[in-house]
């Protein structure tokens, strides 16, 4: 089966981790900012696709080249084999990105790539005027960096933080891929308790539960691929039939709870949804009375920010809360993501780590307070 220069694209700060996840899998892995590249057929394609859970995409490798003038552009993207990719009735849109580059107009570039695929298309299936883009979507993108054009096949289609079990959500929940890479920032691998003091709905602690279950992220959803005339379509049936054989049952509890029942209900949904809502322990209660008799686990929650200027006083009230109910369990590490910069000070404790993440647009800190037992990996 052909080979395939593939990556993965992730949110700035992941890509070590996604390598981690790249690696653990099989693969061996070189690291560029915002992806990580692999090599691979159609089955890991797929593979990549159901089982990664802290990228956005898996994209194909089309063409690499240096160039400097849109005559350039045009005559290297013209020269691709397009027929052996795209059917004659193909939707091929085309996204274009160019950072520090002589090609710097972005509709541009998308216009002359779009252009070359056309004429060569035209020419190789002996068309005349328009190509119909009826069929498939095959969603192309160009990335020029530094005068060196990448075009590239996404074969995910919708990014992969969308696993498709979320119901419903409340305010401005964590994107799944984000939450399932703030846990692999800790040692969580399903055989120490997890605490989520502050739920909202539920992301963090339903995607703990998949990883303690063994379950693929990409379990309830289809795949860019799947559309792909040229592509095996028995590999994503088989393959999931195989992930689904592979779920395990949870060795250690997971509780979940927040101050707010409405959307302690949201959170119970989507649990719901993912099929884990009997390995996650809801419960309404405020941090501030938060207590358990667990022991050697993990903490790890999503606190507001106070990015307004009249929520900071109510922000920094509750990490004085959490800093009051929450430091004195020494036997667990404890992991905090807020944008706050007063975060340690109310908390009543300088972390053993910071790492700096983005969530969105957004500049956060990832706060880590290992315990003598548990560590991050």
């Amino acid at each position: 089966m052909t080979k395939y220069q593939l990556y993965a694209t992730m949110g700035a700060g992941f890509e070590s981790v996604t390598a981690k996840e790249l690696q653990h899998l099989g693969y061996e892995t070189r690291t560029e900012n915002g992806r990580v590249f692999f090599e691979g057929d159609q089955a890991d394609i797929v593979r990549t696709n159901l089982w990664l859970r802290t990228a956005d995409r898996v994209k194909i490798l089309l063409q690499e080249f240096k160039a400097v003038s849109f005559e350039a552009l045009f005559d290297q993207v013209y020269q691709y084999d397009w027929a052996q990719l795209l059917p004659v009735d193909a939707k091929f849109p085309v996204k274009g990105k160019a950072v520090k580059s002589k090609l710097h107009s972005e509709p541009d570039v998308q216009a002359i790539v779009k252009k070359a695929i056309v004429n060569k298309m035209t020419d190789q299936y002996h068309r005349r005027g328009f190509l119909p883009e009826t069929g498939a979507v095959y969603p192309l993108e160009v990335r020029i960096y530094k005068d060196v054009v990448r075009v590239s096949l996404d074969t995910t289609g919708e990014s992969l933080f969308k696993r498709g079990y979320r119901a419903a959500h409340g305010g401005a929940p964590l994107k799944e891929n984000f939450a399932a890479g703030l846990l692999r920032l800790t040692p969580y691998n399903g055989t120490h308790p997890l605490i989520d003091p502050m739920t909202g709905s539920g992301t963090i602690a339903i995607e703990a539960a998949l990883i303690g279950k063994n379950i693929a992220p990409g379990t309830w959803r289809k795949f860019a691929f799947d559309q792909f005339d040229w592509f095996d379509a028995s590999l994503h049936p088989e393959q999931l039939a195989e992930a689904k054989a592979a779920v395990k049952e949870l060795e250690a509890p997971i509780w979940a709870s927040d101050i707010d029942q409405s959307i302690l209900s949201v959170a119970k949904l989507n649990a719901h949804q993912a099929g884990v809502l009997q390995d996650i322990q809801f419960k309404q209660v405020a941090v501030k009375d938060f207590k358990t008799d667990w022991e050697n686990g993990i903490i790890i929650a999503n606190p507001p920010y106070g990015k307004r200027l009249k929520d900071k006083q109510g922000v920094a009230k509750l990490y004085r809360e959490m800093g009051e109910s929450l430091r004195p369990l020494n036997t667990f590490s404890q992991y905090y993501l807020t944008s706050a910069p007063f975060f340690e000070e109310c908390f009543g404790q300088k972390a053993t780590k910071k790492r700096k993440l983005f969530n969105g647009n957004l500049r956060v800190d990832f706060y880590q307070y290992w315990s003598k037992d548990l560590k991050k990996k």
